[in-house]
């Protein structure tokens, strides 16, 4: 198939979309992909805590955020002469409705020369530019936003679990108990008594919003 971009020399790599979750769905889905710009995101939240008579607030490291993959992909159908929305588009479309059997959009992969993606569809943009002569579109340029999924138990084994090598600061919250703030930081609620020892707290139940917390170098942090 020639496309208008071939004529400047430029060729379209071979890609794919993947159904991968629910199993009984699986199917492919292939993609002309332009490797000019492929583009990665992630983002942390943090949270701001409010401490009266400062003039900016500390910052509290909430989680990670999942990565986020976004790109203009092509479909085309000149070859032809079919309904690229029928043949391509109506297919990428149903990976943002809901699966019957996860309760939630199918967990799907991008796959472009080495590049291999797993996420699920966030968001879609579609640009139909080249029609029939009875209106039928034949070319679409999508743009694609895919968001990392990796199950909870994938993230345990691969998230680092021990301690930094230095002590931390942790500053409390509103409403967290010495518990609470043990299982944030250690994922294990019952180390509560380290944290009291290291700041000399005799009563674990009251602990002010804004008190800033030793937090102790830790061996080895279990789930």
């Amino acid at each position: 198939m020639s496309l208008p971009i071939n004529f400047l020399g430029r060729e379209f790599a071979e890609a794919e979309l993947r159904i991968v979750e629910p199993t009984e769905d699986k199917a492919t889905i292939p993609l002309h992909f332009n490797p000019s710009e492929y583009k990665l995101k992630k983002e942390n939240t943090f949270a701001e805590v409010p401490i009266p008579g400062l003039q900016s607030p500390p910052l509290q490291y909430v989680r990670g955020g999942a990565r986020v993959l976004t790109m203009d992909v092509l479909v085309d159908t000149s070859d032809d002469l079919s309904n690229v929305r029928e043949k391509y588009v109506a297919k990428i479309e149903g990976l943002l409705n809901q699966s019957e059997k996860l309760h939630a959009p199918p967990i799907v992969e991008f796959h472009w020369a080495e590049q291999v993606f797993r996420g699920v569809l966030q968001a879609l943009e579609i640009n139909y530019t080249l029609f029939h002569s009875d209106g039928k579109p034949l070319r679409a340029k999508l743009s694609l936003t895919l968001k990392e999924y990796r199950p909870v138990d994938v993230r345990l084994k691969s998230d680092k679990l021990t301690s930094s090598d230095v002590e931390k600061r942790y500053v409390v919250r509103a409403g967290e108990t010495l518990s609470s703030v043990s299982a944030a930081i250690f994922r294990d609620p019952a180390r509560w008594r380290e944290i009291a020892v290291a700041n000399g707290i005799t009563d674990p139940r009251r602990i002010e919003p804004g008190t800033v917390l030793t937090v102790p170098r830790l061996e080895e942090q279990r789930v």
